[in-house]
Parts: C-alpha cells; structure tokens; sequence
C-alpha cells in the first residue's frame, strides 16, 4: 500500500523535474507520438523497456505480455502490429525476450494453469516445432535459454506472416524485425540477428500473401 500511495508522489517530482528542464516538455508530449520502433516484450516487471533501452518517451512504441507471444490469433498484438506499422510508419519491429522468463519455465510445467494454459501453449508449440534441438541440450537451464531464444524467433516470423507487415515492406523498404534477448544476469541485451530468409527457405511462398502482384 505504502508503494501505491509512492507513485502520486513521485509523478508530482517527475513533472517538476521536466517543467525545470524544459517548461514545454508536457506541450510538446501532447501533440504526438512519432515512434521509429514497435517494441514487443515480456511482461515481467523487472524488464523495463525504456530504462533498459535509454528511450525517450516518442520514439518507441511499446506492447507487453506475458512470454512476449505475438500468437497468430490474438487481437490484442495483432491491432498493436497494426497501428504501428500503418499508422506509425515505424521503421524497426522489436521482439525481445529474456532469460528467467517465467512465463517460459511456466509452460513447461506439466500443470493445469487455468487460463495460461491456452496462451502458453503458443511457447508449447515453439518447443514441439524445435524439439530435437531442444532435448539435444542436457543441462536444463541452457535448455530453457535456449527456449527462450526460439520463442524470440517463432514471434518474429509471426510478425512477418502478417499482410500489414509484408505489405508496408514492399511498397515502403520497411519495417524491419529484429529478435533480442535481455540478460537479466549481466543487464546486456542481446541481438540474436536472426537469418530470416534462411529460416523460411523453402517455406516462404506459403506465407507470402502475394501483394507484390
């Protein structure tokens, strides 16, 4: 309770804290939002994207949920992708993980998670698509980090799967998508650079929607 009533206390020095810098700053806030990046990460509460990035409120765009999914069926991302990308003209899609994700741990368990169950079969079905790599690793944690990082990559080729995003490329160059991880351990964020057209050799004319015809 003592940390909720913080939080109006604190909001009043953050405002005093920009007025005295810049006696506009609310001004200039107010009139738009022009961000250059779509962020998708964990809901974790010790991910934080703008503190961990060094961005200025406007210049991301930020979507958070539990295990950083962008599942073919959600609403939720799918209008957040949208906005972004049609209406905001970003120019880069961020997908970022993290180790100690405990959304991915959760979806190994084999429990009844009540309503988790369907949004973490979305990680589920990573590790079945990457089974063999996955049981190949012997040591538990590599394999859960090693889980995470596949995670990363499923959502970003989610990503890539939609008509919004194939059709912005094609007439624009951009935007493009890119798969990190956050090293909760050493604070680092890490880009997984992510071969996509190798990753999709073979298979990318059942996902291109032919917009370029």
């Amino acid at each position: 309770m003592k940390l909720y009533k913080k939080i109006f206390e604190n909001n009043k020095k953050w405002v005093a804290e920009k007025k005295e810098t810049d006696s506009d700053y609310f001004e200039h806030l107010s009139k738009g939002q022009n961000p250059e990046i779509l962020y998708i990460g964990c809901s974790d509460s010790r991910v934080t994207a703008e503190e961990m990035t060094g961005i200025k409120p406007g210049q991301m765009f930020v979507h958070r949920n539990v295990a950083n999914l962008v599942p073919n069926n959600d609403n939720s991302s799918a209008a957040v992708v949208e906005y972004a990308v049609a209406h905001l003209h970003v120019k880069h899609i961020v997908v970022c993980g993290h180790y100690n994700c405990g959304g991915i741990k959760a979806a190994m368990k084999a429990e009844d998670l009540g309503i988790l169950n369907p949004w973490l079969r979305n990680v589920r079905d990573v590790y079945r698509l990457h089974k063999n790599e996955l049981d190949a690793l012997t040591n538990t944690e590599e394999r859960y980090k090693k889980l995470v990082e596949l995670n990363v990559e499923e959502q970003c080729i989610n990503i890539i799967k939609m008509a919004v995003l194939q059709k912005h490329y094609l007439e624009k160059g951009f935007p493009t998508v890119h798969g990190w991880v956050f090293d909760l351990h050493s604070g680092n964020l890490i880009d997984l650079r992510i071969d996509f057209l190798k990753k999709l050799d073979g298979i990318r004319e059942i996902y291109d929607l032919g917009l370029n015809t």
